[in-house]
């Protein structure tokens, strides 16, 4: 896993570095229910683009992204650009002493700022190396694969001089497993008597699993590094899926919404989500599970609370530095 590593002696003429940051992500979404898994009302509409290339997920969609409802009603707007601009000044503070000045650059694959744009900006900004980090800490070629994918195709497109060094995984990251715990305990502390907890991920298509594709052990893997921090009791807490696509394929599961039907009928009345594959308040935080799994609950006798989002917790944005900097001393081989 990544750790801080100590600082590397810079060759001559190597003063500037950057870290390139693709984000973003875009798909159509219905609301559930256990009688029609998929509604007819409020679908969410996604470019053509997407459509075409059967992107039916991604590293999850930010709010204001265009066909996204209701994005002023949530309150939030431009949270990746938050955190890039955050990240950027942490890592020139904790790493001033070292000859590298970072710049941080959004690329998102179906909205602006757009992935050839971020790479033509820093290209014409002199730089020939950068590091690549997916605002998504599991590995999956359906999301973030597909980020890189779309950064490697715009390199070759604009026949541009840019070396990537990726980050592929950080999902067992300390400070990452330490943010998500933060939040969790604080949310915890907001109930009267005991909950339950459920850490929940995009769902991605189920035939991942056949092509041996990480996603799914590494997210169980992150939600048990959290509960065993927070000393969650065996039985106190489980992993599900939300916002699930709409294909005509079988998705990963199970699905938030007929846990949280399970849990209620057996008796639990508290419950507490952390979702822990996403990074920022994206619709599928703000409407999936504010409102459409805070219904399910309600409707079933339960109490359904939600972790506040990592955005640019202190925590968070300390723990993005830190595996940036891990990934330095490749910059001083290119």
């Amino acid at each position: 896993m990544p750790g801080r590593c100590s600082r590397p002696a810079a060759p001559h003429g190597h003063s500037h570095w950057t870290l390139a940051e693709t984000v973003g992500g875009s798909r159509e979404r219905r609301p559930w229910s256990p009688q029609q898994p998929h509604g007819d009302a409020d679908v969410q509409q996604i470019p053509q683009n997407a459509i075409e290339e059967r992107d039916l997920v991604g590293a999850g969609r930010i709010v204001d992204e265009p066909g996204c409802r209701g994005a002023e009603r949530f309150g939030s707007r431009g949270i990746t650009r938050a955190q890039a601009a955050v990240l950027e000044e942490e890592l020139n503070r904790s790493y001033a002493d070292s000859d590298l000045n970072f710049r941080t650059y959004v690329g998102m694959r179906h909205w602006e700022p757009r992935i050839r744009k971020a790479v033509a900006q820093i290209t014409a900004d002199g730089i020939h190396t950068a590091i690549g980090l997916v605002m998504a800490p599991h590995q999956s070629l359906l999301s973030t694969g597909a980020y890189f994918s779309h950064l490697d195709t715009a390199i070759t497109e604009q026949g541009v001089n840019l070396e990537v060094i990726r980050i592929d995984s950080w999902h067992d990251h300390p400070g990452l497993i330490d943010a998500l715990a933060e939040k969790t305990s604080t949310a915890l502390a907001g109930f009267d008597s005991p909950s339950y907890v459920l850490f929940t991920a995009h769902s991605l298509p189920m035939r991942i699993l056949r092509e041996g594709d990480p996603y799914d052990a590494q997210l169980r893997q992150t939600a048990a590094l959290v509960a065993e921090q927070l000393d969650l009791a065996p039985g106190r807490w489980q992993f599900c899926y939300q916002s699930a696509g709409q294909s005509q394929e079988s998705w990963l599961g199970p699905p938030i919404e007929q846990v949280i039907i399970d849990l209620a009928q057996a008796g639990e009345n508290n419950l507490l989500v952390t979702p822990i594959g996403f990074l920022c308040d994206h619709v599928e935080i703000l409407y999936d599970l504010d409102i459409i799994a805070r219904q399910v609950a309600h409707q079933h006798g339960a109490r359904l609370e939600r972790s506040a989002s990592l955005n640019v917790s202190p925590t968070f944005i300390a723990a993005l530095a830190d595996l940036v900097w891990s990934y330095a001393p490749s910059l001083y081989r290119h």
